[in-house]
């Protein structure tokens, strides 16, 4: 089970909860093999935030892909935004992922609906690279269904993809950086903006802001919500 360090609104008060595995497997695209995300049992891998409740319908958010440096073969993470996921076990989420097993750093666009393993877009046809302006959304479209949104304006693509899901409880709804190895690589400061739950402001739906760690060293630090829509993910260690 996955783990989180949590910071409430004071930023004084930690404590843990229990969240599901994601993602769990890849098929590799274009060649290209990803490591699988699964997740880091040796801390708490979520940094960001998440809103808990029932009924939520839609998450979205915007972030300019960061320039990461490499510190490791082991570093890998990925700026996401799904529903569920934080209690519940299943994810409906989609993002981009920075891995560098290669020596250097390899972004692929990807997704998934947990259990259901994570699909890796392909690189020639949905591109990322540092630099870019990135838009994820994960909105429920009715009876068990999902319909998931990239774009890279940057490039000028978008995919989409409407997905089922009956198990899906629709018990929280998160924007959030992760790194399933426990290792992330330096991304400096990560901005996210426009973003919204439900429609509405992402502090409307009182969230809770989460630092990523890993055997106890504080890996990254998010900032406070600013108009309620836009934070910082500053790194801090591997």
């Amino acid at each position: 089970m996955r783990r989180f360090l949590i910071r409430v609104a004071t930023l004084a008060a930690a404590a843990t909860l229990a969240a599901p595995a994601v993602p769990v497997s890849v098929a590799a695209a274009q060649g290209l093999s990803f490591r699988p995300l699964h997740y880091n049992i040796n801390g708490y891998n979520w940094g960001g935030y998440a809103a808990t409740g029932s009924g939520f319908t839609s998450v979205a958010a915007s972030w300019t892909e960061p320039k990461a440096t490499c510190n490791s073969s082991n570093d890998l993470y990925a700026p996401w935004v799904g529903i569920d996921g934080y209690g519940s076990s299943t994810v409906e989420q989609t993002g981009v992922a920075t891995d560098c097993s290669s020596g250097s750093p390899v972004d692929q666009a990807w997704y998934e609906m947990y259990p259901a393993n994570p699909v890796y877009l392909s690189s020639s046809s949905y591109p990322v690279k540092a630099g870019d302006a990135i838009s994820a959304s994960v909105t429920y479209a009715g009876s068990s269904k999902y319909t998931l949104k990239l774009t890279d304006s940057t490039r000028g693509w978008t995919y989409t993809t409407s997905k089922s899901l009956s198990s899906a409880k629709r018990a929280s709804a998160e924007v959030i950086i992760e790194s399933p190895t426990g290792a992330y690589p330096n991304f400096g400061t990560l901005n996210f903006t426009s973003a919204t739950v439900n429609g509405s402001s992402l502090g409307s739906s009182g969230p809770t802001a989460l630092d990523p760690s890993s055997n106890g060293t504080t890996e990254a630090r998010t900032g406070a919500l600013s108009g309620g829509t836009a934070f910082t993910e500053t790194y801090l260690h591997e």
